[in-house]
C-alpha cells in the first residue's frame, strides 16, 4: 500500500509542476476498433503459450489505452519474439502501416514473419534498429505511434545516453500529436535507475516520465492496466513467470506472484513546439 501511495504521490507532483500534462486516458476506442483488436488477439496464429500471457499483458486494453487506430502508421521498437507483432500486424493489415524496428540479425523474428504471409504480409518494412549504433526510425513527422514493450531497461543498461537517444529518435519520427506508448517492469519509486535496470531489469516510473518530458513529450496518460500489486519489485523479473530463471525451489512462490508489476505510460508529441 505504501509503495502504491508513493507512486501516486510522485505522479501527482509531476502533474502539479507541469500544468500542460493531461493525466486522463485517451477517449475510449470505438466498438469496431475493439472488435478488430480482439479478433487479432484471438487469432489462430498465436500459440497457446502466448495467449496464456494475455491475462498479464492485457493487449486489447493496453493498445486501446494508447489510442491505436487501424489506419495508423505504427513503429514497434525491438519486437523480440514478436508477441505484440502477432496482434499489431493483423490489426493494421488492411488500412494501416506497421514498421518493425529490429536488430539486423534477428533471424528468428524474420523467419516468423516469412512463415505466415497471411498475417504478416502487409508489414510495411523492417528497419535496422540496434541502439546505440542504430537508432534512426525514419523521416521526421512520419509516424502516428511508436510502441515499446519492456525494452527501456535494456537501453538504460547500455547507458543513459542510449535510452536518451532512443527517446529523441521516437520524438523526431512522430507527427505532431503522435503517441509514444510504453510498458516497462516497474522498480520501487525513486530507486537508482541504472542500478535497478542492471540488477533487476526494472526502472522506476518517475525516471521514465522525467526522461520523456525532458525529450519534449507531454504525459497524456498513466494506467495501472498491467500493474501487479503482488510483485515486491525487488527481485529480478526473470525469476518471475514466464522465465522462472531462479532455483526450482522458489518456482511455486514466483508463480503465485505472477508476472512483473508494469507501468503503462502514454506520451504525446505536442502539436505546437
Amino acid at each position: 500500500m505504501l509503495r502504491r501511495t508513493c507512486q501516486r504521490l510522485a505522479l501527482l507532483a509531476t502533474a502539479l509542476l507541469l500544468p500542460a500534462i493531461a493525466n486522463a486516458a485517451p477517449a475510449a476506442s470505438s466498438s469496431d476498433t475493439t472488435a478488430a483488436l480482439q479478433q487479432a488477439v484471438n487469432g489462430a496464429w498465436r500459440s497457446d503459450a502466448n495467449k496464456a500471457r494475455d491475462r498479464y499483458r492485457h493487449p486489447v486494453e493496453t493498445l486501446q489505452f494508447f489510442g491505436i487506430k487501424p489506419d495508423m502508421t505504427v513503429i514497434e521498437l525491438s519486437p523480440g519474439g514478436g508477441w505484440y507483432t502477432e496482434i499489431l500486424a493483423p490489426f493494421l493489415y488492411a488500412h494501416g502501416h506497421l514498421i518493425e524496428a529490429a536488430p539486423a540479425k534477428a533471424e528468428k523474428f524474420a523467419a516468423k514473419l516469412k512463415a505466415e504471409p497471411k498475417v504478416y504480409g502487409h508489414i510495411a518494412k523492417v528497419i535496422p534498429f540496434s541502439p546505440p549504433a542504430q537508432v534512426s526510425l525514419g523521416p521526421s513527422n512520419s509516424a502516428d505511434m511508436v510502441l515499446t514493450f519492456r525494452n527501456t531497461h535494456d537501453w538504460l543498461i547500455n547507458s543513459p545516453d542510449t535510452i536518451e537517444a532512443v527517446f529523441k529518435s521516437a520524438f523526431d519520427v512522430l507527427k505532431p500529436g503522435g503517441v509514444l506508448g510504453l510498458t516497462e517492469h516497474r522498480a520501487k519509486p525513486f530507486s537508482e535507475p541504472v542500478t535497478t535496470a542492471g540488477a533487476l531489469h526494472r526502472i522506476p516510473e518517475d525516471y521514465l516520465i522525467a526522461l520523456a518530458l525532458k525529450t519534449g513529450f507531454r504525459l497524456s496518460g498513466v494506467s495501472q492496466i498491467n500493474a501487479n500489486p503482488d510483485d515486491p519489485e525487488d527481485i529480478n523479473v526473470h525469476r518471475l513467470p514466464p522465465d522462472l530463471a531462479g532455483p526450482e525451489d522458489e518456482h511455486a512462490k514466483m508463480k503465485a506472484i505472477g508476472e512483473s508489476d508494469r507501468m503503462t505510460l502514454r506520451f504525446v508529441k505536442p502539436r505546437e513546439q
